[in-house]
């Protein structure tokens, strides 16, 4: 999907009554050039560009961008396979999200959107000069088709995202409506708005269920040139692209092509980036980020290394701990597992103090919980009241600390004293930590699947003995990380949670009992609680932004104190090196760094080539 593949979600209760480009009301529901979850559009109907753009960018120039592991399908809706990086670019959806708005979309492939007010269906009037890349037009058969098979062929996430969709019709060739059931979710106008569409005329004779390293044909401003699977794939910007003078897409896709050359790992990558092999690069290594951009280039000002602050939901990045193993099934086995991470330690010797500790599932926005429960979020939790822990309503959750010197004996003490509660304890022969019950001995595998996290693993696991638990580290390749994890076939891995400042339907797919068990999930750690899906439900059908934060909060509690994973970190910034050869736009949305509205600089590449070429 075409925004950071991430894709953003933010849900909030739309003001039907404000104006914001709607259509005078009517029984067949209102009609407009966007939809916002909360509020008003920011944006008019006859708004020309977003706010965050450079309408008068330059068109062309190549970027070389880098991409870890291999690829072997070009089909990245399915489980099976590693899709090429940057396939969502040849694709489009019926409508875009606004970088610098909670979560409002504005028509793409559509031209106007028709929502009743109480939201039970939606309406999408597609654009007459919306074509595929064979110049065939897009139709409503090409959107049925695609939902109907995302549901029934694509990885789980869609069932969840789409389940309360009962129904799906064409009123004529441009004009499909969805109707909704299953009680009041609001945010599924927008939700429907994110849908990809793909030509129901190519797949007809293809089998989607498969991977194909055959180009699929697309709307989208690029398509696949020259490609090679597991070393490069190169994106080609459409000549004469339909969309190319919509306002959602002026001053964006200014490359003439996109490059992505394949890496072993993250180190042969920075190297690689270093020698000019690259042209941007997002760092996520706080170890790279303070020493490995040391070099003549950025002392020369020809690499330009940078923090750029942001103001979305960090989300969750933890240990996931697989409660399909019998192992982790106990609450306070899971608790007793966190004592033994030392995050002051690690951020102190290991991040060069960069980061900041992750304690909820919607960090660095007004959704996380923090103190003790409102009123409202009470309101929310007090039915659950005995079948959630107590410490819901009586205490704020935060993860053990240290004081950073690396001496956590009071925190193994915790630890101890908390497996020793669940049945744990130390064999006086072997030494390890052995249920009294089973005589099983306490032994899992932390799977990675970057070199780089191990340096930050082996302290845990070496804290770990210390409790007398035999932790083995294995990273593999990416290819069978992946089919690992689409079969949950692990102990523990490094589990990353995105959210939007308005969480919704994914949230079903992140916690959901009815994903706990569907190969290729985000439930990694196989949750299956009543009342985390009810919560859910909650959040889903919040009627306005002020029930939604409650929502979030009260299902964050209950996420935070039921210990399925240990928290790691994260940072309000995005941290950036790339070669100074860019222009890019003077404003930076809530949303962060929007690269694909960034150019070549004509000017910039020519300097920089010719300080290159002299050495």
């Amino acid at each position: 999907m075409r925004s950071s593949r991430i894709w953003g979600l933010v849900l909030s209760a739309l003001a039907l009554a404000a104006t914001a480009g709607f259509a005078a009301s009517s029984d067949q529901g209102r009609t407009s050039h966007g939809i916002a979850m909360h509020g008003d559009l920011k944006y008019a109907p006859d708004f020309k560009h977003f706010d965050y753009v450079n309408p008068n960018a330059p068109k062309g120039g190549a970027v070389r961008l880098a991409a870890i592991g291999t690829y072997d399908s070009f089909n990245p809706f399915i489980v099976k396979g590693s899709p090429a990086a940057g396939i969502g670019g040849i694709y489009e959806t019926l409508m875009a999200a606004s970088a610098d708005e909670p979560f409002s979309e504005y028509g793409l492939l559509a031209e106007s959107i028709t929502v009743p007010e109480d939201r039970s269906w939606v309406q999408f009037r597609l654009r007459p000069e919306a074509r595929w890349h064979d110049g065939k037009p897009v139709t409503a058969d090409d959107v049925i088709w695609t939902f109907e098979t995302l549901l029934t062929k694509a990885v789980p996430f869609y069932r969840g995202y789409y389940g309360d969709v009962k129904k799906v019709d064409k009123l004529d060739e441009r004009t499909v409506r969805f109707t909704f059931g299953g009680g009041t979710n609001r945010e599924l106008p927008l939700i429907l708005g994110q849908l990809v569409v793909l030509p129901k005329h190519y797949w007809e004779t293809r089998d989607f269920s498969k991977t194909t390293l055959e180009p699929p044909l697309g709307s989208g401003a690029y398509r696949i040139g020259a490609f090679e699977p597991g070393r490069f794939v190169e994106y080609e910007r459409v000549d004469g692209y339909w969309g190319k003078d919509l306002p959602v897409n002026v001053g964006r896709d200014n490359f003439d092509r996109m490059r992505y050359d394949y890496y072993r790992d993250g180190t042969v990558s920075v190297e690689a980036f270093k020698a000019g092999e690259y042209d941007f690069r997002y760092e996520n290594s706080s170890k790279n980020w303070a020493t490995a951009y040391d070099f003549p280039a950025l002392k020369q000002g020809l690499v330009k290394k940078e923090e750029i602050p942001h103001d979305r939901s960090t989300g969750m990045q933890a240990f996931a701990l697989n409660t399909r193993r019998p192992l982790f099934q106990d609450r306070k086995v899971r608790q007793a597992l966190a004592y033994a991470f030392d995050f002051e330690w690690s951020n102190r010797t290991l991040f060069y103090g960069q980061y900041q500790r992750n304690r909820s599932y919607f960090d660095n926005s007004e959704l996380a919980a923090t103190g003790l429960p409102s009123p409202a979020e009470v309101a929310i939790l007090e039915p659950y009241r005995g079948r959630v822990p107590e410490e819901v309503f009586t205490r704020e959750y935060n993860p053990p600390a240290t004081d950073g010197s690396g001496r956590i004996r009071a925190n193994l003490r915790e630890g101890s004293n908390l497996l020793r509660a669940a049945g744990w304890g130390i064999d006086k022969t072997s030494r390890k930590l052995t249920h009294k019950a089973s005589g099983r001995t306490m032994e899992f595998e932390i799977l990675l699947v970057s070199p780089l996290f191990e340096r930050i693993v082996l302290p845990f696991k070496k804290n770990l003995a210390r409790l007398g638990i035999s932790a083995t580290v294995r990273t593999v390749d990416t290819a069978q990380y992946r089919r690992r994890l689409d079969d949950f076939d692990f102990d523990v891995v490094i589990g990353s949670w995105g959210q939007s400042l308005s969480p919704g339907n994914e949230q079903r797919d992140f916690w959901g009992s009815d994903f706990a068990d569907r190969r290729g999930s985000r439930n990694l750690m196989g949750i299956k609680d009543p009342v985390v899906d009810k919560l859910i439900e909650g959040v889903v059908h919040a009627p306005d932004r002020k029930s939604l934060v409650n929502h979030v909060r009260a299902l964050d509690r209950v996420l935070q104190w039921g210990h399925w994973v240990i928290p790691q970190w994260h940072i309000p910034y995005d941290r950036l090196v790339h070669w100074d050869r860019f222009g890019r736009p003077e404003v930076t949305p809530t949303q962060g760094v929007q690269f694909d509205a960034w150019w070549v600089d004509a000017r910039k590449a020519e300097e920089l080539e010719a300080k290159r070429k002299g050495g």
